[in-house]
C-alpha cells in the first residue's frame, strides 16, 4: 500500500536545512581515518573540542587497527612464576615486581596452567594447608591477531584483566592485560608503581633495599644513600639516576636487568615507554635514605 502522505515521510527522513545541505556540500566528511584525525585536529584548534579528548578520540580510532601483537608485553619480558618454587620465593617476586596478576608456569614457561592474583596469597596466612593449585584462576589465551576492539569488549564482558598473546605455532607470544588496551586510548595510567613527583621517590622494601624512581634527580639519589655516582666521562652531565644507569650501561635496560655503580646494585623493577620507571637498590652495608 502507497504512503498517503510521500511528502511527510521524505521530511521524517531528511530535516536538514537547504544550508546544511549546501555546507556538506561544500565541505563533505572525511572519508579515511587519516582525514577524520585532520578533522578532530581542526575542531582542536576552533576550540570546539578540548585537547584530551581529541587526544583520546584519536585513541578510539587508531585503535581499529591495532592487535594484541602491537601493544602486548613479549614474552621474554613476562613476569611469570614458576609454582614449583618455594612459597617465599613466590612472595618475593610478587613483591619485588608488585604486580597484581602473575601467569604461573609448571617445568616450562610454555606451560602456563594458571593465573594467580597476588591478593589471593593472603589466603594462605589464614590456611597454610592450602595448595596454590587451589588458588590458581584460569588463564585466558587469545591469538596475536586479536584486534583490540574485541578484545576490550571480552575484558569487559568476562572480567578477566589480563590474557597470554599466543603465535600462529600455538606458543607464548607475550602478555596483554586491560590496562595495556586501555592506554591506547587514555594515555598512562598510573599503576601500583606509580606515585606522584611530590610524594616521595625512594622506599624502603622489607629485605633493606630501596626502591628507586628512575625520574629521581641524581643529586637526591647521591644525597640519599651518601654516595657520589657519577658517569664514565667527567664531562658528562646526568639529572636523573635513570639517565645516568643506562647511559653506563650502553643501551635502555629491561626488567629484570642489573648493574653495579658507586657501590650501589641496581635492579630493572619496571620501565615502561622506553624508560625505567623503577630500580631496587641495594648496597653491601644497610643505608637509611
Amino acid at each position: 500500500m502507497s504512503d498517503p502522505h510521500p511528502s511527510r515521510h521524505l521530511d521524517r527522513e531528511d530535516k536538514r536545512t537547504f544550508l546544511q545541505k549546501l555546507a556538506e556540500f561544500i565541505h563533505p566528511g572525511p572519508d579515511s581515518t587519516a582525514e577524520l584525525i585532520e578533522t578532530l585536529a581542526e575542531a582542536e584548534d576552533n576550540n570546539i573540542i578540548g585537547s584530551e579528548s581529541r587526544a583520546m578520540l584519536e585513541g578510539v580510532i587508531r585503535m581499529a587497527d591495532l592487535t594484541a601483537a602491537d601493544v602486548m608485553v613479549p614474552a621474554t619480558r613476562m613476569d611469570v612464576l614458576n609454582i614449583q618454587e618455594p612459597m617465599d620465593a613466590l612472595l618475593h617476586a610478587v613483591i619485588d615486581t608488585g604486580h597484581s596478576r602473575f601467569p604461573i608456569f609448571e617445568n616450562d614457561r610454555e606451560n602456563v596452567i594458571g593465573i594467580l592474583m597476588a591478593k589471593d596469597l593472603l589466603k594462605l596466612q589464614r590456611a597454610p594447608e592450602l595448595n596454590i593449585r587451589a588458588l590458581l584462576r584460569p588463564a585466558v589465551f587469545i591469538p596475536e591477531t586479536k584486534g583490540l576492539n574485541d578484545l576490550l569488549r571480552e575484558f569487559r564482558g568476562n572480567r578477566n584483566h589480563l590474557a597470554i598473546v599466543i603465535d600462529e605455532f600455538g606458543r607464548v607470544a607475550g602478555l596483554i592485560t586491560i590496562e595495556d588496551v586501555l592506554e591506547q586510548i587514555v594515555g598512562e595510567i598510573e599503576d601500583e608503581f606509580d606515585v606522584a613527583e611530590d610524594e616521595g621517590d625512594i622506599f624502603a622494601l622489607a629485605d633493606r633495599s630501596y626502591r628507586v624512581s628512575g625520574d629521581t634527580p641524581l643529586e637526591r639519589v647521591n644525597d640519599a644513600f651518601s654516595v657520589v655516582l657519577t658517569g664514565s666521562d667527567p664531562d658528562d652531565h646526568f639529572d636523573t639516576i635513570g639517565g645516568l644507569v643506562s647511559h653506563e650501561m650502553g643501551h635502555v635496560p629491561k626488567r629484570g636487568e642489573r648493574f653495579s655503580l658507586g657501590g650501589l646494585d641496581f635492579v630493572v623493577m619496571h620501565t615502561k615507554g622506553g624508560a625505567v620507571r623503577w630500580f631496587r637498590v641495594s648496597a653491601s652495608g644497610q643505608v637509611q635514605p
